[in-house]
């Protein structure tokens, strides 16, 4: 059985020898399993941090732009430098090893960061976390594409959003929960260190890193699937001649995602900071409503992606792309009415619609990514394409806080620049994405010929 590695390659390439049928269901759901656990503290780790970035502002005395910083830039130096090179690590090494070690680096500098003394360390902290958090995905959606066969994928990728909206809900809550519980503690000093409330829930959330550690070491490794070219993952260079050889498809895809990223990221790390400035609501009732909203519309978000890309597959080669288009486009509006609402509530319902839309979008583009990209380059791909969400959502954190104070001038104004961002950057979105909808329904097709013939 061979298959054509389509576009620069241009080579026939065996298949990875030995593989022969698909792993286990009970091995392929606990690999699942303790993915999602993973996924869910990288999450829980972010949430709590903008739980408690109010606070951190004021016992630290920082300005909303060095705020921004933490929220945003502070997390992607590190991925820049080292996000693609670990990525590769994941088409080389077994992947449970490399995602076990991240998420012991994730956690252990997480609590480490709770001792913090100013913005200069709590800065190479958040470097640190990022850096640690930079290969969990390639290798998260490389084990699910060789656990699940291609019809079962899209619905592994939707109940692998669970880790997104369990870390993303529980830190939340956790984040308001906590920070109100530590708020009567004294100000405590230890060995010359000053440790607020803050601190105490940063060294308590990072914890849990070590125990799911070691559940992911006790998940099957699955063979890798696919073509292989000599057996070994390719070099960085052949991996971008591919993506610019079918860049009708993956730009389209990689741009809007930033353009989305910017947008929505920017909004979710400043979310607890504009419901307190402009609503004056406390971290507790924010923790109690926000939570309660994201996981509704996560979980509405993650089903209704799941079925709408599966029902649009039957009707549509390019059902992936297609559907990611129509839900940005959907989501849009939503964004841009949240900070114009004249109460929390109202802006809390807008957020949460956008929310289920956008949750939603990320089933089928993923999917996407993985149905065309070869395996001997999934990692990589993968990470790069990671990269535009993870760098451009941490800078239209840092963007966000730059426009309010350098353009707005005022904190109260936050929501001025939360609606000037939705504006801008959600339709822009939308048009780009759907850009790459007649593209990839033709490699679609191009690759299901090619698997037919080998079959």
């Amino acid at each position: 059985m061979v298959a054509e590695v389509p576009g620069a390659i241009g080579q026939v390439a065996e298949v990875a020898p030995g593989v022969q049928g698909w792993p286990a269901r009970s091995a392929a759901y606990y690999g699942l399993f303790v993915i999602i656990l993973a996924t869910a503290l990288n999450f829980l780790d972010a949430q709590v941090f903008g739980m408690l970035a109010q606070r951190i502002k004021i016992d630290l005395g920082l300005t909303d732009e060095q705020l921004g910083f933490l929220i945003g830039p502070a997390n992607v130096i590190f991925y820049v430098l080292v996000g693609i090179p670990l990525a590769r690590l994941v088409d080389i090494y077994p992947r449970k090893y490399v995602l076990a070690g991240g998420i012991t680096l994730t956690g252990g500098i997480t609590a480490l960061g709770g001792l913090a003394q100013n913005f200069a360390q709590l800065f190479c902290s958040r470097m640190l976390v990022g850096a640690g958090g930079s290969a969990h995905a390639p290798g998260a959606y490389s084990m699910l594409a060789d656990y699940f066969p291609p019809a079962r994928l899209p619905r592994a990728i939707g109940f692998l959003q669970l880790g997104f909206i369990g870390g993303n809900t529980l830190g939340i809550y956790l984040g308001g929960f906590l920070l109100s519980l530590v708020t009567a503690w004294p100000v405590g000093h230890w060995m010359g260190l000053t440790l607020h409330g803050w601190q105490w829930v940063l060294m308590m959330v990072g914890a849990p890193g070590l125990l799911i550690a070691g559940l992911l070491l006790l998940a099957q490794e699955p063979p890798r699937r696919g073509a292989m070219v000599q057996g070994r993952a390719l070099p960085v260079k052949a991996v971008l001649r591919e993506i610019w050889a079918r860049k009708a498809i993956y730009l389209p895809l990689f741009i809007g995602l930033a353009f989305s990223a910017t947008e929505f990221l920017g909004l979710q790390v400043w979310r607890a900071p504009f419901l307190i400035r402009t609503y004056g609501w406390s971290e507790a009732r924010i923790g109690r409503w926000m939570s309660l909203v994201f996981l509704v519309s996560s979980l509405a978000g993650a089903f209704f992606g799941t079925l709408f890309a599966e029902w649009l597959a039957k009707r549509y080669k390019d059902a992936n792309v297609r559907a990611a288009t129509i839900l940005f486009a959907l989501a849009a509006p939503c964004e841009i009415l949240a900070p114009l609402m004249p109460s929390g509530e109202l802006a809390l319902l807008c957020i949460g619609v956008a929310l289920m839309c956008g949750l939603a979008s990320a089933v089928p583009q993923n999917a996407a990514i993985q149905r065309i990209t070869p395996n001997e380059m999934r990692g990589q791909v993968t990470a790069i394409y990671l990269f535009m969400f993870i760098v451009f959502g941490a800078l239209g954190g840092q963007l966000v806080g730059s426009i309010t104070q350098r353009v707005f001038g005022a904190d109260q104004d936050l929501w001025k620049s939360l609606a000037l961002n939705a504006s801008i950057l959600m339709p822009l979105a939308a048009l780009t994405i759907s850009r790459g909808i007649r593209p990839y329904g033709r490699e679609v097709e191009r690759l299901e010929t090619l698997e037919a013939r080998s079959a």
